[in-house]
């Protein structure tokens, strides 16, 4: 535990360093879902960074493509490609660019950026898994303002259709997206409803920063015989730095010079 706990530390703040230095980017969404995406990569998925291509490997989809940063961190921390690249983010000629390439960046199995996508692109994925017998999973990483898309659903339905018991989906229920809180702008309560009517296994986490949680509900759901799993996971957004907590401000902006200082300050407390 200790070393998951740690290795989010650093994955958050490779997310700050890199924003802050680009000026540019979305903080709050990125560190609302690092313990997601650190048990992933470094316990939960099978995946290895010297064959980011391996034909039978777990397939990571950040649906919610504008937290880039955070797959980059994570991406980086695992070892896909050297830290230093994370200097780069949003630069011309980068690999790194706002939203993740799959033709560029080692270790990314989709380019994402159009919400919804993602999530459909997954489907495609498991079921092509299915078609070839293969037995690999398939993880996608959804924003709950992401979930108002239409496209979001259609996946939904035909992944029920298809009994893609192989497919687990995370929702990151921070409940803020750029306009302000989700439940305002357009609410898309109650998920867990939603998810169990298009017929899929609905496993709901209470602190989606907590590793134990987080590790019961995906070996649950590995264990689905015939269904898709969404594991829907209430987190806050901006986590481990105070300024950026629970603010919608913080949803796209780089933090400054100042305020790159305090949130390391904070993170290393």
């Amino acid at each position: 535990m200790a070393f998951l706990e740690e290795t989010a530390r650093g994955i958050r703040k490779d997310i700050v360093k890199m924003i802050g230095k680009a000026s540019s980017g979305h903080p709050g969404g990125s560190l609302s879902a690092v313990e997601i995406v650190t048990l992933l990569y470094f316990e939960q998925m099978n995946v290895d960074e010297k064959n980011p291509q391996a034909q039978d490997r777990d397939r990571f989809v950040l649906s919610k493509g504008h937290a880039a940063p955070l797959l980059y961190a994570t991406l980086a921390a695992k070892g896909f490609f050297p830290k230093e690249e994370l200097e780069n983010l949003r630069q011309l000629g980068s690999i790194l660019q706002g939203h993740p390439d799959m033709n560029k960046v080692p270790g990314v199995d989709m380019s994402t950026g159009s919400l919804g996508q993602g999530i459909s692109v997954a489907t495609g994925m498991a079921l092509g898994g299915k078609m070839d017998k293969k037995n690999y999973k398939v993880f996608a990483l959804l924003g709950d303002g992401e979930i108002q898309e239409g496209i979001v659903w259609e996946a939904a339905m035909a992944a029920s259709h298809y009994k893609l018991n192989n497919l687990i989906a995370f929702v990151d229920n921070n409940n803020l997206q750029i306009d302000g809180a989700v439940c305002d702008v357009m609410s898309p309560y109650p998920i867990d409803e939603k998810f169990a009517a298009f017929g899929w296994n609905v496993i709901v986490v209470k602190n989606g920063h907590d590793f134990d949680e987080l590790r019961k509900a995906i070996e649950t759901a590995k264990k689905s015989a015939d269904k898709p799993t969404v594991i829907i996971c209430t987190t806050v957004k901006g986590k481990g730095v105070s300024f950026m907590e629970n603010n919608a401000g913080w949803h796209g902006k780089g933090p400054n010079a100042e305020q790159v200082k305090q949130a390391l300050a904070e993170l290393e407390a």
